[in-house]
């Protein structure tokens, strides 16, 4: 069987001017997955999977970009990644596809190993973390999001009523941009206890009752959660700007409550 016949050259149509004068903010690839190792404040490392976003700026002039190559650089970044590490992957990004700038968002569950708080036992509990980091004109910028699940109660029902309060799960998203190292562990710690009360992933009958009674303890409405969280962020000189949300999923309602606070340390 005859093997077929490459051409001597291929055009390399990503390269053709385009004539119609519009630069592209961002284009690449999203939403492919990739194995990655993550560090963690341990010692250890974690073998997870990660969704990947990756993009570059395209000048007005060229057609398009070459979007084999963020899969490539994908490839070569097998080793341990962390929050430390993250710069390569985009100072690669940005000068194999020979960009002015670069973009990458890295989301991925990330397992901490608690113990409960009076048997000990221990468990894993999950968060969603995403690591995103920017390149413009050289400067390296990463922002880390977390997603940490905490229990409320609500200060109103515990105020109003004879015996009992109403409380609910909640989502508190901190991101964060930061001037220096910080372990992901650090920032799930500064908004757990800001809550009513933490989660964990195993509880014994005296742990039960200890997290029921630690949550009665410390009502917080949505909008103590956010400002609480706040104020320890606005103490935290390795944060340069964030934004933390708290989303109460309503025990007693069909609806969430939720609120934000934003903030840009580096202004006054």
């Amino acid at each position: 069987m005859n093997q077929p016949t490459l051409p001597s050259t291929i055009e390399d149509v990503q390269n053709i001017v385009d004539t119609r004068d519009i630069a592209i903010d961002k284009v690449g690839i999203k939403s492919i997955r990739h194995p990655v190792l993550v560090k963690d404040k341990s010692g250890g490392e974690q073998h997870t999977v990660a969704m990947f976003n990756m993009y570059v700026h395209l000048p007005q002039q060229f057609k398009g970009t070459h979007m084999s190559r963020f899969v490539e650089i994908l490839n070569m970044n097998e080793k341990a990644i962390s929050i430390d590490s993250f710069e390569n992957i985009l100072r690669q990004m940005v000068s194999r596809l020979e960009a002015e700038s670069g973009h990458v968002e890295m989301t991925f569950p990330y397992f901490v190993n608690k113990s409960a708080p009076i048997s000990g036992v221990k468990s894993l509990l999950d968060y969603e973390v995403t690591f995103i980091g920017e390149i413009k004109n050289g400067k390296f910028d990463i922002t880390v999001k977390v997603l940490v699940p905490v229990t409320s109660l609500c200060p109103c029902s515990k105020k109003i009523s004879d015996y009992g309060a109403h409380n609910q799960r909640s989502h508190v998203t901190v991101t964060a941009l930061i001037n220096d190292f910080i372990w992901i562990e650090d920032i799930i710690n500064l908004v757990e206890k800001q809550a009513s009360c933490e989660l964990f992933g195993l509880l014994k009958r005296p742990d039960e009752k200890f997290v029921t009674e630690r949550a009665y303890d410390n009502p917080k409405f949505v909008e103590d959660m956010v400002r609480d969280v706040a104020a320890q962020l606005n103490a935290e000189t390795r944060i340069d700007a964030y934004i933390v949300e708290s989303e109460n999923f309503e025990s007693i309602h069909n609806h969430s409550a939720y609120a934000l606070i934003e903030k840009d340390k580096r202004t006054k």
